[in-house]
């Protein structure tokens, strides 16, 4: 039986790291100030690439030791607790992925902000729903949380990759009126990505759609459009 490498030792590693010229230019990028989307997050200050090598550092990390890193009020700590649990899923069998998933939804409070999100969600639940029913992206779609709603939308770029877009084009829908920029950019963005699979079915969505979009939701959706055609869009 493996044991588990440690949560201090893990943490001391992380915080050897650190470097407060980083951090400050981290908390300005990730909108940390008061009223910002990302308002109290704290940063280590330590860069994506060098997180992604600690967690090579440590490959036999217990689920209960990754949720406690997960429950951390330092940004990189919890974005190495989502590749431990992502590992953890890409690893385990049918038991081990049902546990992920289900930790991963009971943890959204901790995954609380656009990177954590675009990092985490499409392989853990778009994964694990690919052949499931999919009610949880349509009940975290209706929350007043704005990472479990993108969680929501960034969850179906799994699908899209398996050329399946009809949740994606159902939660844009829903998603029109959303008065959240980061939502607006979400939500495009995975629309883009059925256009480049599909351009007719994207077409169809925006003919209905296209005039009540959010002005950011449409250049997303629409930015590898040929340049007349964007144009055209545009000028709805």
């Amino acid at each position: 039986m493996k044991i588990s490498t440690p949560l201090p030792e893990i943490q001391s590693r992380l915080h050897s790291l650190a470097s407060p010229e980083t951090a400050r230019i981290l908390q300005r990028f990730f909108k940390t100030a008061p009223g910002q989307y990302g308002a109290g997050d704290v940063f280590l200050g330590i860069k994506v690439p060098a997180i992604r090598a600690v967690a090579k550092e440590f490959p036999d990390v217990g689920l209960d030791t990754t949720l406690d890193l997960l429950h951390s009020r330092f940004h990189e700590t919890r974005l190495l607790a989502l590749l431990f649990l992502l590992r953890h899923f890409s690893a385990g069998d049918a038991l081990e992925r049902r546990n992920v998933y289900q930790a991963y939804l009971a943890n959204t409070a901790w995954i609380n902000n656009w990177d954590l999100v675009d990092l985490s969600a499409p392989p853990v639940v778009g994964a694990y729903l690919a052949d499931q029913a999919r009610d949880p992206v349509y009940q975290l779609v209706r929350s007043p949380s704005l990472w479990e709603r993108r969680i929501a939308v960034v969850a179906t770029l799994h699908f899209i990759r398996s050329g399946d877009f009809d949740d994606i084009l159902l939660l844009a829908e829903h998603l029109l009126n959303d008065r959240e920029d980061l939502m607006h950019k979400a939500t495009g963005w995975m629309l883009r990505e059925v256009g480049k699979r599909d351009q007719a079915r994207l077409e169809i969505f925006l003919g209905l759609h296209g005039r009540n979009m959010p002005r950011t939701m449409l250049r997303y959706a629409i930015e590898r459009f040929p340049e007349t055609l964007r144009q055209a869009y545009l000028r709805r």
